[in-house]
C-alpha cells in the first residue's frame, strides 16, 4: 500500500515537470541577441566534445550555459550527430531528464534547422534491423549483434518518449507524439522474431506505462485467470479508482486518450503472442526432456550434441520466461498456465513411447520406428553434400523442371505398382479364407517369380541418367598432386575401416570430389562384393549410399538391382543351404538397411516379402525372419506402408498356424514378429503417494547436497514428527539408501545425525533397520539386491562415523559377514555353503566396501588389535573360497593396502589357519583362559587356581593332539565353563559397589571427626633439607637392616619442630617391636595395593577384549576357535 502510493507520488512530480517543459517549448518565445552571442571556435569545440560525452547531470549546467552564450548557427548538423552519441551514453533517469532538457533548449532556438534533423536521426537509430542481414549471420553473431543493438537503443527510446511527452516529438499540431512512440515500438516488435527486443519493451513499461497507457498500480496483485487479456487492465484500472484518487483529469493527460487505448491493446496484443510462444516453447522443452530420459533409460548416457541443444534450449526458455514475467508485473495480466507433466516416471519405457489415449493407432503404444535416438540420428540425420561440396563438383545445376517431371513419374509408377500389390494381398486373404490351401499362393508366387525375372531390372527401378557436367568434376586443391584414380583406390581402401558415422560421412565427401562415372561404377562393384563376414559394415555402407543417392541416384538404383538380382538367384538356389546362408544373410541385412534409408523403394522390399511368403518353407523361412529383424519395425511405422505390410503380417501369421514348422523356426518367426510388432503392453501402474510423502522424496532424492543440507535438515525439522504418516515417510526414505546417489550416503548420514538430536528414537530405528536389512540379505542372498546391500554396507559404515553406533556393531557386521551362514561358524576350504557359495565373492565385496569406509578410524589401541584380528580371519575366509575374479582380487589388495599398508598377506589355507589359531590362542591368554600367567583378579582366587590348571592341562593336550592329526571341526577340549570367569558377575559388581560406597562414607565421617592438631604428625612431610639429608646418608628402605651390633633393627625419623623450624632425628627400633611390625604390615599392603591398582589399570583394555571376545564365542555357538585345516 505504501509503495503504491509512492508510485503514485512519483508520477504525479514527473507529470508536473513534464508539463512545465512542455508549456515552456510550446511559447517558443526565445530571443536572443546575435551581437551578444559568442561566435569562437574553440567554445562551440567544446560544446560538441562535452555533448559527444555524455548529456547526463554531470554536464547538464554548463551545456546549457553555452547553448544560452553560443551562436550555434553554423554548427546546428554536428550539434544534432553530438546529441545523438551524448543520449547514447544516458543511463539513469536523472540523466534522460537532462538530456530531455538540453534537447528542449537547443529546440526552442533552432525549431527549424535543429529539432527535424534530429527526429530524423533518432527514427533512424530506433529502426529494427534487416531480417535478411540477420540471417546471413551465424546464430551467435546473431545473438551479439540483437545484444548490442538493445544496448544502444535502450536509452534512445526513453528519451524519445520524453520527447514526444514534452513536445518535441509531435504527430501534428496540437497532438502529443504517442502515436509516434507506438509505431516505433510496432516497428520494433513485429520484426522480431526472436524477440530480441522484448527487453525494449520492458524498459518503456517500466518508466511510461502510466502516461502512454493509462495503467496505474492495482489493488492486488491476484488476478482472475478466467480474465481476458484484452480487459485485464481496464478491470485493473477500475479497481484501483476506488482506493487511489484518479491522478489526472482527462484535460490534463499528455497522450490521448484514443493513442492510450491503441497502445495497450497493441501490448496486451504482443503479451499473448509472447505468452503462446512460451506455452509451445515450454512443451518443446518438456519433449525434449523426456527424449532424453528415454535415452538414457536406453543406451545409459545422453550424447553431447543432444545436450548441448537441451541447455540451448533450456537457457532460451529462462529468458523468455523471465520476459514474460517481467511483462506480466508491469501490464498486471496473469502469466499463462504452462502445462506440466503428470510424473516423471510415464516417459520410462524401454522401447516405447508415453502412453497416448485411446484414440490413437494402436501401433503408436509400441514405440517408433526406430528403437532408441541414436538409431534414429543414424538413419535419418543424413549430411547434405551442397554444405560440404561445391555445387559445380556434385552436378546440380541442371533445369529443376526436368527433376520434378522425373520425380513424379517416378511416384506415379510406384504408386500404380503399390496399387496393384495391396489389390493381389486383398485377394489372396480372400482366397485363403474359403479353402485355406496354402499350396495355391506357393504355385502363384512361384508364377510371379518366374515372370519378374524375365522383366528387365530397369523396370523396376528407374535410373535416371546422372548429369554430364559432374562427369569430369576438378579436382580439390589438397586432392591436386595425385591422380583420381590412385585417390579413389586408397578411398576404397579405406571404406573396410569405417566403422563409425564421422568416417563414413568423410568417406561421402571424399568421394563427392572425385565423382564420375568411373569413379561410380567401381564403388557399386566394390559394395557390391562386401566380404561375407563383415556384415558390421553394412549399415555404414548403406548410410555412404544414401547419402549420395540424393546428388548421384545411379549409385542406389545400380546397387539395389545388384541385390535385387542377388535375391533371386538365391531364390533360384534354395536347395543350397549351408553354402550359401552367410550370402543370404548378408543379401538381406543390406536390403534392409537401404530400405530405411529409403534407398529401396517400398513396392521392392515387399515384393521380396511376398515372393518369400509365397513359398513359405526351407531358407525363406530364414529370410521372412531377417527381414522381419532388419526393416520389419520400419516398415509396419511407416505411413506408406504401413497398411500393406501390416496385411502380409496378417498373412504370414495365418500360414504360420497352418503349416507345420520345427522348433528352430517357430522361434525365429516368433522372435522376429514381435520384434517388429511387439505386443501391447498395459501402462505401468503408479503408486499413488500423498503431496506431503512427494515432498520428503523430493528433497532427499533431488534436492540433498552439500550445499543444501543446511536447508533440507530445517525443512525437515518443521514437519509434523508426531503424524505416524509422516514418521511412516521419513523412516521409508532414510533406509533405503539404494534409492539415493552413492554419493551423497554420506549426506543422508549426516542429515541423520543431525536429526539425531531432536528425534533420537528416530535415529535409534534407522540404524535397527538399516542392520536388519544387512542381515536379510545375509539369509536370502538374492543377487538382484546386490546394489542395495553395498548400499546398506555403505551406510552403516557412514552412521558409524557420524557416532550413530559404536565400533561393537561394526566388528559384529564383520564377524557376521564372514562366519553367518557356514557350520558352526566355521568357514572351511572349497566346502559348499548354501548362503555362500566357494564361488560367491559378493561378501568379499561387502567387506572391502565397509573396510574403506572405516577402517581408518581403527587406527589406535583396542579397536585396532580388533581390526588386526579380523583381518587374519579375513585373509583366511578369502582363502577358503575359489581363486578370485581379478576386480575382486584388486578391490580386497586396495582395501587392506589403505588401512595396513605393511601387513602379512598369506598364500596359502595352511598359512593362514596357523596364524588364525594363534590369533585366537593369544586373545584367550588375554582373557585368561589360556596357559601363562594370570589376570589380576584371578591372582587373589586362590579356590580357583585347580580348576583353571585342570583346563590349561586339557587345552595343552588338545593343541598337541591338533598338531598331529587335524580334524575338520573344533576340538570339544575347551570347556565353556570357563566363560563365566571371564569377568565378575553382575551380583559381585553390585557388591564391590556397595563396599566401595560405604567404604568411602565411612573414612570422609572419620576424618571430618579427626582433631587435625592432634593428628599433625599423621600427615607430616620431610622437608626437602631433611629428605636430602636422609639420602646422602643411605636411608634404608622399611626392610629390616642390621646395625653395627648385629641386631635386626628399622630405623625411623623423629621431626621435632621449634618455632617454624622442622628437625630430624633418627631413631633405630628393634625390627621384633610391635612399632615395627606393625609399620612393616602397613607399608607391605600399601605397595600390595598399588601394584594390583597398577595391574587393573593395564589389564582395562585387555579385560574389556575379553568380553567382547565371550560374546562373539556365545553367538557363534561355541567355546575359542580353532581352525584345524584337513590336509
Amino acid at each position: 500500500m505504501d509503495s503504491a502510493l509512492l508510485k503514485v507520488d512519483e508520477e504525479k512530480a514527473r507529470h508536473v515537470k513534464r508539463v512545465k517543459l512542455r508549456e515552456l517549448n510550446a511559447t517558443m518565445d526565445v530571443q536572443v541577441e546575435l551581437s551578444r552571442l559568442d561566435s569562437s571556435l574553440k567554445r562551440h569545440t567544446g560544446l560538441i566534445k562535452r555533448m559527444r560525452q555524455s548529456l547526463g547531470t554531470d554536464h547538464r549546467d554548463q551545456i546549457i550555459k553555452d547553448i544560452d552564450s553560443l551562436s550555434l548557427e553554423k554548427y546546428i548538423d554536428e550539434i544534432a550527430g553530438a546529441t545523438l552519441e551524448g543520449i547514447a551514453r544516458c543511463k539513469t533517469e536523472k540523466d534522460v531528464w537532462s538530456a530531455v532538457e538540453v534537447i528542449s533548449a537547443l529546440h526552442r532556438r533552432f525549431p527549424a534547422a535543429f529539432t527535424p534533423p534530429l527526429i530524423s536521426s533518432l527514427s533512424t537509430a530506433l529502426a529494427a534491423p534487416s531480417r535478411a542481414a540477420l540471417s546471413a549471420l551465424p546464430p551467435e553473431q546473431r545473438e551479439k549483434e540483437d545484444s548490442a543493438r538493445v544496448s544502444r537503443q535502450r536509452p534512445l527510446l526513453r528519451v524519445c518518449s520524453e520527447l514526444a511527452l514534452v513536445g518535441i516529438i509531435t504527430d501534428g499540431r496540437k497532438r502529443s507524439g504517442g502515436e509516434w512512440i507506438m509505431k516505433v515500438l510496432r516497428e520494433l516488435l513485429s520484426n522480431d522474431p526472436t524477440l530480441s527486443s522484448l527487453p525494449l519493451l520492458s524498459i518503456f513499461l517500466k518508466s511510461y506505462s502510466r502516461p502512454y497507457l493509462g495503467l496505474t498500480p492495482p489493488q492486488s496483485k491476484q488476478i482472475s485467470a478466467e480474465a481476458e487479456p484484452g480487459t485485464l487492465s481496464s478491470a485493473t484500472t477500475n479497481a484501483t479508482q476506488a482506493e487511489f484518487p484518479t491522478l489526472l483529469h482527462e484535460g490534463e493527460e499528455l497522450v490521448e486518450q484514443e493513442i492510450r487505448d491503441r497502445f495497450k491493446r497493441m501490448c496486451e496484443g504482443y503479451f499473448d503472442s509472447v505468452s503462446k510462444k512460451l506455452t509451445i516453447e515450454h512443451k518443446r522443452l518438456q519433449d525434449q526432456d523426456r527424449r532424453n530420459h528415454e535415452a538414457y533409460i536406453r543406451s545409459g548416457e545422453i550424447f553431447e550434441d543432444r545436450q548441448q541443444a537441451y541447455e540451448k534450449m533450456t537457457k532460451g526458455y529462462e529468458k523468455l520466461l523471465a520476459s514474460c514475467q517481467t511483462l506480466s508485473e508491469l501490464l498486471y495480466l496473469p502469466m499463462p498456465s504452462l502445462p506440466t507433466v503428470s510424473q516423471k516416471s510415464d516417459s520410462i519405457q524401454i522401447g516405447a513411447n508415453a502412453v497416448s489415449g485411446d484414440d490413437e493407432d494402436p501401433l503408436a503404444n509400441s514405440g517408433g520406428k526406430w528403437e532408441d535416438e541414436e538409431e534414429r540420428r543414424f538413419f535419418e540425420d543424413i549430411q547434405d553434400l551442397k554444405d560440404f561440396v561445391p555445387k559445380s563438383v556434385l552436378g546440380i545445376e541442371s533445369d529443376e523442371k526436368e527433376d520434378k517431371e522425373v520425380a513424379e513419374e517416378r511416384e506415379k509408377a510406384e504408386k500404380e505398382k503399390a496399387d496393384a500389390e495391396a489389390k493381389k494381398l486383398e485377394e489372396e486373404l480372400e482366397g485363403l479364407k474359403l479353402d485355406g490351401d496354402p499350396m495355391n499362393g506357393r504355385k502363384d508366387g512361384t508364377a510371379e517369380v518366374e515372370m519378374r525375372e524375365e522383366e528387365p531390372d530397369g523396370t523396376i527401378t528407374p535410373t535416371p541418367t546422372s548429369p554430364t557436367k559432374a562427369s569430369s568434376p576438378p579436382l580439390s586443391p589438397q586432392l591436386a598432386p595425385q591422380g583420381p584414380s590412385q585417390l579413389l583406390t586408397a578411398l576404397l581402401a579405406r571404406l573396410p575401416d569405417a566403422t563409425n558415422r564421422v568416417m563414413i560421412d568423410q568417406a561421402a565427401i571424399d568421394f563427392a570430389f572425385l565423382n564420375s562415372k568411373a569413379a561410380r561404377k567401381r564403388l557399386i562393384k566394390f559394395l557390391g562384393a562386401v566380404p561375407k563376414n563383415r556384415t558390421d559394415l553394412l549399415p555404414h555402407y548403406a548410410r555412404l549410399v544414401a547419402t549420395l543417392n540424393r546428388y548421384m541416384p545411379d549409385i542406389g538404383a545400380e546397387l539395389v538391382a545388384l541385390l535385387d538380382e542377388e535375391f533371386r538367384y538365391l531364390q533360384r538356389k534354395k536347395n543350397v543351404v549351408k553354402e550359401l546362408a552367410e550370402v543370404r544373410l548378408k543379401n538381406m541385412l543390406f536390403l534392409s538397411n537401404l530400405t530405411k534409408f529409403r534407398v529401396v523403394p517400398s513396392h521392392l522390399v515387399l515384393h521380396m516379402f511376398k515372393v518369400c511368403l509365397d513359398d513359405f518353407s526351407g531358407t525363406n523361412v530364414e529370410n521372412i525372419s531377417m527381414l522381419l529383424e532388419g526393416c520389419g519395425r520400419f516398415l509396419l511405422r511407416s505411413d506408406e506402408t504401413r497398411e500393406r505390410f501390416g496385411t502380409m503380417l496378417e498373412l504370414m501369421r495365418r500360414k504360420q498356424s497352418m503349416q507345420h514348422f520345427d522348433q528352430r523356426q517357430i522361434l525365429l518367426l516368433e522372435n522376429a514378429y514381435y520384434q517388429c510388432n511387439p505386443p501391447e503392453r498395459t501402462p505401468r501402474q503408479l503408486k499413488e503417494r500423498t503431496p506431503l510423502e512427494l515432498f520428503i522424496r523430493h528433497l532427499i532424492y533431488d534436492v540433498l547436497a552439500k550445499k543444501t543440507i543446511d536447508k533440507v535438515l530445517k525443512l525437515l525439522r518443521k514437519l509434523d514428527w508426531d503424524d505416524p504418516i509422516v514418521q511412516r515417510a521419513l523412516h521409508k526414505v532414510f533406509t533405503k539408501p539404494w534409492k539415493i546417489k552413492y554419493g551423497n550416503i554420506n549426506l543422508l548420514a549426516m542429515l541423520t545425525y543431525d536429526l539425531q538430536r531432536y528425534h533420537p528414537a528416530f535415529a535409534i530405528s534407522v540404524v535397527d533397520q538399516v542392520l536388519e536389512d544387512i542381515r536379510r540379505g545375509l539369509e536370502q542372498n538374492v543377487y538382484s539386491t546386490n546394489q542395495r546391500r553395498v548400499a546398506a554396507i555403505k551406510y552403516l559404515g557412514e552412521l558409524y562415523i557420524y557416532r550413530l553406533l559404536g565400533s561393537v556393531l561394526v566388528f559384529d557386521t564383520l564377524w557376521s559377514l564372514v562366519t553367518f551362514g557356514h557350520p558352526e561358524g566355521h568357514p572351511l576350504p572349497r566346502q559348499p555353503c548354501p548362503m555362500d557359495m566357494p564361488n560367491d565373492f559378493f561378501r568379499v565385496r561387502l567387506v572391502c566396501v565397509l573396510l574403506d569406509t572405516v577402517g581408518m578410524c581403527f587406527d589406535r589401541g583396542t579397536q585396532k588389535r580388533k581390526l588386526d584380528n579380523f583381518l587374519v580371519f579375513f585373509q583366511y575366509y578369502v582363502l577358503c573360497k575359489e581363486d578370485l575374479p581379478m576386480d575382486v582380487d584388486f578391490m580386497l589388495s586396495d582395501s587392506i593396502e589403505a588401512i595396513r599398508p605393511k601387513m602379512t598377506m598369506y598364500k596359502t589355507v595352511e598359512e593362514a589357519a596357523v596364524a588364525v589359531d594363534d590369533m585366537f590362542n593369544a586373545a584367550l591368554q588375554n582373557a585368561g583362559l589360556s596357559t601363562g600367567e594370570d589376570s589380576g583378579e584371578d591372582s587373589d582366587e586362590e579356590g580357583e587356581r585347580p580348576q583353571q590348571q585342570d583346563e590349561e592341562d586339557d587345552d595343552t593336550t588338545g593343541q598337541e593332539s591338533s598338531n598331529e592329526d587335524r580334524t575338520p571341526s573344533p576340538d570339544p577340549v575347551i570347556v565353556l565353563s570357563t566363560q563365566e570367569h571371564l569377568g565378575p558377575s553382575e551380583e559381585a559388581e553390585a557388591e564391590f559397589e556397595k563396599e566401595l560406597a560405604k567404604i568411602i562414607t565411612d573414612s570422609s565421617a572419620e576424618s571430618r571427626k579427626v582433631d587435625k592438631k592432634a593428628a599433625w604428625w599423621d600427615s607430616a612431610v620431610l622437608g626437602p633439607n631433611l629428605r636430602k639429608k636422609r639420602a646422602d646418608e643411605g636411608d634404608v628402605d622399611a626392610g629390616g637392616d642390621n646395625n653395627p651390633d648385629g641386631n635386626s633393627v628399622m630405623q625411623f625419623t623423629v621431626i621435632t619442630k621449634r618455632g617454624s623450624k622442622q628437625q630430624g632425628r633418627h631413631l633405630l627400633v628393634p625390627a621384633e617391636s610391635a612399632l615395627a611390625v606393625h609399620t612393616r604390615s602397613a607399608q607391605l599392603q600399601d605397595k600390595v595395593e598399588q601394584q594390583h591398582l597398577k595391574r587393573l589399570v593395564l589389564d582395562y583394555e585387555q579385560r574389556e577384549e575379553a568380553e567382547e571376545m565371550k560374546a562373539l564365542e556365545v553367538r557363534n555357538r561355541t567355546g575359542a576357535i580353532k581352525i584345524r585345516y584337513v590336509g
